[in-house]
Order: C-alpha cells, then structure tokens, then sequence
C-alpha cells in the first residue's frame, strides 16, 4: 500500500514594519502581516482592529495559496500613527505607496467596515496596481433612510450586540471591558465623527474596475438598503446579501464569506 502523502502546511505568517514617504502625511510607520503567494489580496480591517481579519486572512491564505497582505491600520492596536495622517484620503495613499514600493499589480482588495470605505478610496488612487476590490459592509457614504449606527462611546461588547447576527457567537472582550474601544476611537481620528463622507457617494461613480459589495443581512450598524446603495452607486457593481450574519462576516460565518468571494470573477 502506497503511503499517504502528507499535505503541505502553509509557513505562518511574516510581520514585517515598512517606513513610507507619503508627500500627503509625511513618514508612516506601517506593520504587515505577508502570507506568502502569488496575485496578492490586500486585507484592509474595520473598526474593530485587525483582530476582525487575521483568522480570514490565514483561512484565505490557505485556500487559495495566494499572497495575502494584512496591514494594521497606523493608530489602530496601539500602533503609532503619524501626526500627518490626518483622515482617509492620506490614509489611502499610504497604501497605494505600500503598493508601489512592494511592486504589486492586480492586487485584489477585500475591506469590511471602514476597510470598504478604504478600499474604495485605494481603487479611486492606485490604478493598475488594483486589479478589483471587495466591500463587505463597507461605511462611508450617506443614504438617506439609512443611517448608520453611533457606536461612539460603545464599549466592545455593545458594539458586538449591533455587529452579529448571534452575538453569543461573537469573541469574548477583554476583561474588563466596559469603557469605549480604543480602535474606535482611532477609527474616528481618521473618518471623524460622523464618520461619513459627503463627496464618496458621488466618487464611487468615477471607480472603473470590477467592483463587488457582500452585506450581512441581520447587519445593525448599516442594513442591507445601505449596502444596496453603495452598489448601486458603482458602474457595473454586483450586490450578495449573506445570509445569517451580521456586520462582520469574516468574524461570523468566514468560510461562507470565503465561498462568496471565490466565486465572484474578479478574484
């Protein structure tokens, strides 16, 4: 009997710190985590901090064998943040210098929350470079009839009630947690307050790269009307609703989210 092969375990993760020169912000100091691939995913996370992407970012890594970048946020996690980083639009051009200095091009974005505001600020910059992106219950725009939650002020566990289709579901906070995230509070430093942008709606008529907009349906920071009018802003955008989670489906149902981004043809 011939012996089994053994399956091929994927190294972990590297994290490596880039030094940028952004002419819009100045040096940044950026933390990536680099799974080892080819045709790169650049990870971008939400306000709950890059916690909310590491276990899709290794679950991605491993199905598709494919380069997977997954950045923290400058300020987020207790990272420094560079005093010239001042909203999202520097924000993006760090990483479309990230993009630049590692030489990438047809690199597929996949952004939740404010992530998909991100990416969509890093398509509208980085040209080529950007070959499609993902937003998974993305935040930025205005739709009238559908506003978004304030979770300022919310501790984690609040948050999680508004964020899961089960919140029993939802990872433990730290103890002690009842006082705001600081992750959300660099979440506002850089998309202020109402954590909105007048001028994106409009903007996201301009991108022209194949674009895909995944929702949560029992998402109670922005429904489901929000996320279809995301899509609907964007020239040839396609909208999934996800059944039986929330907010943050990376979080909840991964490998369902991980099915609905393999069969999208941009990826």
């Amino acid at each position: 009997m011939t012996a089994p092969v053994p399956t091929a375990t994927r190294p972990p993760a590297r994290t490596e710190t880039h030094r940028l020169d952004v002419p819009s912000a100045g040096a940044v100091e950026l933390t990536v985590q680099d799974r080892d691939g080819t045709r790169p995913f650049l990870l971008l996370h939400g306000g709950g901090g890059v916690r909310t992407m590491t276990g899709f970012a290794d679950l991605l890594a491993e199905r598709t064998r494919r380069r997977v970048l997954l950045p923290t946020h400058p300020g987020f996690g207790g990272t420094p943040r560079a005093p010239g980083l001042t909203g999202v639009a520097e924000l993006a051009e760090v990483y479309v210098r990230l993009l630049d200095t590692l030489d990438l091009t047809g690199v597929t974005l996949i952004g939740n929350s404010f992530g998909g505001w991100l990416a969509a600020e890093i398509a509208h910059r980085a040209g080529p470079r950007v070959g499609g992106a993902v937003i998974v219950n993305g935040i930025g725009i205005q739709v009238d009839g559908h506003p978004m939650t304030d979770v300022r002020g919310m501790s984690v566990s609040e948050i999680q009630a508004y964020s899961f289709h089960d919140p029993s579901r939802a990872p433990r906070p730290p103890a002690g947690d009842t006082g705001p995230s600081p992750d959300v509070q660099a979440l506002v430093g850089y998309a202020g307050p109402a954590m909105t942008d007048p001028t994106l709606l409009r903007r996201l008529g301009e991108l022209a790269l194949p674009v895909h907009v995944l929702w949560g349906e029992s998402d109670r920071i922005v429904d489901p009307g929000y996320g279809k009018a995301y899509a609907a802003a964007i020239p040839g955008a396609t909208f999934t609703l996800l059944p039986r989670t929330g907010h943050l489906p990376q979080v909840e149902k991964p490998e369902e989210l991980l099915d609905a981004v393999l069969g999208l043809r941009c990826i």
